[in-house]
């Protein structure tokens, strides 16, 4: 049994992978617990990601499940929690309830190897990094990334791809490290967070 490291936490996106495949993802990170933190634990197109089959099939693997998407999901609920009709992450951040499900996801890595789960494949189209891997990563959570080839990457690796692809690198010299990167996750989070659908027009 691997040692437990308390202040590591894992993410991954379960893709179009089969379970099989998802599954060898896992036990090569050597993970024993995953905390969904999808809003709706469903997919419409890969039915083995549906939270029922999932727990079922991890149950059986000897991987703990846990929802924690109503705390840390990326679809909020209330308007306070938008900006222009986007998910704003940084409001979000803010929430007690989003606090409380942090709480849990710290409490739960001195017992497990936990990985936070979400659908998509790239930790930089996903909230699961862009919200939840900062904030833990601003706990002094050390975060690693769990890539679709079973390639791991730090969280620290994973912020310097994102200056990098928004153009944060080459912000005003004026302004500290620390400003460009919290400009580059905002650019990144309006681009790939959750929209509310367009209000149909009355008649």
């Amino acid at each position: 049994m691997r040692h437990i490291e308390s202040n590591m936490i894992w993410t991954i996106g379960h893709s179009t992978h089969s379970y099989e495949e998802f599954l060898s993802l896992l036990r090569r990170a050597g993970i024993t617990a995953i905390a969904d933190v999808r809003t709706a634990p469903y997919s419409r197109h890969f039915s083995q990601f549906n939270q029922d089959a999932l727990k079922k099939e991890l149950r059986l693997d000897g991987i703990a499940y846990s929802f924690l998407g109503d705390e840390l999901g990326g679809r909020p609920k209330g308007s306070r929690y938008y900006c222009d009709g986007v998910a704003d992450y940084e409001e979000m951040a803010r929430a007690d309830e989003f606090k409380k499900g942090l709480d849990r996801v710290m409490e739960g890595a001195t017992k497990y190897r936990i990985a936070l789960m979400c659908s998509e494949h790239d930790p930089l189209d996903c909230h699961r990094c862009l919200l939840v891997g900062r904030a833990l990563d601003q706990r002094d959570v050390a975060v690693r990334h769990i890539l679709t080839d079973g390639s791991i990457v730090s969280h620290r690796e994973i912020e310097e791809k994102l200056l990098a692809i928004t153009g944060s690198q080459n912000d005003d010299l004026f302004l500290l490290p620390k400003e460009r990167l919290t400009n580059a996750y905002r650019r990144r989070s309006l681009k790939v967070a959750y929209a509310e659908p367009a209000l149909a027009s009355s008649a």
